[in-house]
């Protein structure tokens, strides 16, 4: 059986640089959900051309926009590619110039060509939740995506600051902690799922 061996991490692109290679939907579409996950990401885009949903969209986001072909000097500076043009060659061209650069790449819808996907995110105060297909199914992301909206109580946000607070007070060694944090938010769980029957 197949296996996704990929590692997720939780990036702060508000410290990181990103670049977004194209102006079209799959453009926007990007930029719209990094935009929906990290408000404060520094984002820049370069095409010859933008939607005027995505060109709305930056001057909200304050991201700076590059009307211009992509040139290889485009990616200075930059920690993070994703290249999402409707030219195979230009965007092949992306993922060889920034693997030659040591810059992480993402080239929408083609597997080969990504160093990371950017999966399905749901978001409830300080909780986040990402789903990978392993790049195989972006609409089973999608689903599972809403099915975890609908799941993660509201309220979320309150159990993790408490917890939190609560963290602060524990006496012990780090395994001594973690037990009573495990215990703690056991029964939690438990008085929570006898509370919805």
């Amino acid at each position: 059986m197949e296996r996704n061996d990929l590692y997720p991490v939780f990036l702060k692109v508000s410290q990181l640089n990103v670049l977004i290679v194209g102006g079209g939907n799959v453009a926007e579409e990007k930029l719209t959900f990094l935009l929906k996950s990290s408000p404060n990401a520094k984002v820049e885009m370069v095409s010859p051309m933008y939607r005027e949903g995505t060109v709305a969209l930056a001057q909200k986001f304050n991201i700076k926009m590059h009307k211009a072909a992509y040139e290889s000097s485009f990616l200075l500076g930059n920690h993070m590619v994703i290249a999402t043009t409707d030219s195979i060659s230009v965007n092949e061209r992306v993922y060889h110039d920034c693997r030659k650069q040591n810059i992480l790449v993402n080239v929408a819808d083609n597997p080969p060509y990504c160093d990371f996907y950017m999966g399905g995110i749901v978001t409830k105060g300080n909780v986040k939740v990402a789903i990978s297909t392993n790049g195989k199914s972006p609409t089973t992301a999608k689903r599972l995506r809403q099915f975890f909206e609908d799941v993660i109580p509201e309220n979320i946000d309150d159990l993790v600051n408490n917890l939190n607070e609560f963290r602060k007070t524990i006496k012990g060694d780090f395994e001594e902690k973690v037990e009573t944090l495990n215990e703690f938010t056991k029964s939690l769980v438990e008085k929570k799922a006898k509370d919805e029957n």
